[in-house]
């Protein structure tokens, strides 16, 4: 299949080996996705997330057109994790640093109810993951996470096909 190449008065469209989508120095986004994911002392860094979900949002539309936002964040709901900073180590106690499940739901509330509204869509992956060797990874509800992506994908292609005929 030979690349899309499109050019345009003032910019060449460049391929690149291996890619099927050329680039440019101007960009025309149909579709925003935002992902941050959120580990550890959440509460803590929680301001600062949500101003860079709403700010990336601001970026998207800045070209002008009307690109659909899509926000994607992770929220971790382990019993415990361990940060790691070169060789020293920062576990979850419980009391001054929590553990990720005693701040996910505030974490997650929060997001909804501040990010959430910038977003044509926004999505909560919830997750379990303690950052120890062997670094196990869990969906915290998989046929949850399942029907809410699916979901999300559908309103997505529609909302696709509205808005971009």
């Amino acid at each position: 299949m030979a690349p899309l190449e499109r050019s345009f008065p003032t910019a060449i469209a460049l391929t690149a080996e291996g890619l099927l989508v050329a680039r440019g120095e101007i960009a025309n986004i149909e579709i925003g996705t935002e992902t941050k994911v959120l580990a550890k002392a959440m509460i803590k860094q929680i301001d600062r997330v949500i101003g860079d979900l709403v700010r990336q949002v601001e970026e998207f539309k800045k070209t002008g057109g009307q690109p659909i936002c899509v926000g994607i964040v992770g929220v971790n709901y382990a019993a415990s994790y361990t940060s790691y900073e070169g060789e020293r180590e920062w576990p979850t106690d419980g009391r001054k640093h929590k553990h990720p499940f005693q701040e996910a739901p505030e974490a997650e509330s929060r997001i909804l109810a501040k990010a959430a509204p910038a977003f044509d869509e926004l999505q909560v992956l919830r997750f379990r993951a303690t950052n120890i060797a062997p670094f196990p990874f869990e969906w915290a509800n998989l046929m949850q996470t399942e029907k809410e992506y699916s979901a999300l994908l559908v309103r997505l292609s529609r909302g696709y096909d509205r808005r971009f005929p």
